[in-house]
């Protein structure tokens, strides 16, 4: 039997107390905060007059979100197809890629 394994990482819970900051705090404190998001990869939303404006995060944590939302997508592709009687049964599937590997 094969077997596909991703490391799946689970984005750490904003905590509103810590990780909403003003933009004059932001630009005081960058270095500050850019430690703390690389340390907790917890996001930081970064407001503007009272609004969130934009999110700082963690690039590992970015690269593992990127990585759900193509899962996810292929995810719902294949769905798709499998409703609409586009889907390959799993023994047919399993020789068809057997051929391919043995070539």
């Amino acid at each position: 039997m094969y077997k596909i394994s991703r490391k799946v990482n689970t984005m750490q819970r904003l905590r509103v107390d810590q990780d909403i900051r003003s933009m004059s705090e932001f630009r005081t404190g960058i270095a500050a905060f850019l430690k703390q998001v690389h340390d907790t990869k917890r996001p930081l939303i970064i407001t503007q007059h009272g609004k969130s404006a934009a999110v700082l995060m963690d690039v590992g944590e970015y690269e593992a979100m990127q990585e759900k939302i193509e899962l996810l997508s292929d995810i719902h592709a294949s769905i798709s197809q499998i409703e609409n009687g586009a889907g390959v049964a799993h023994n047919s599937a399993r020789e068809m890629i057997l051929k391919r590997v043995a070539k």
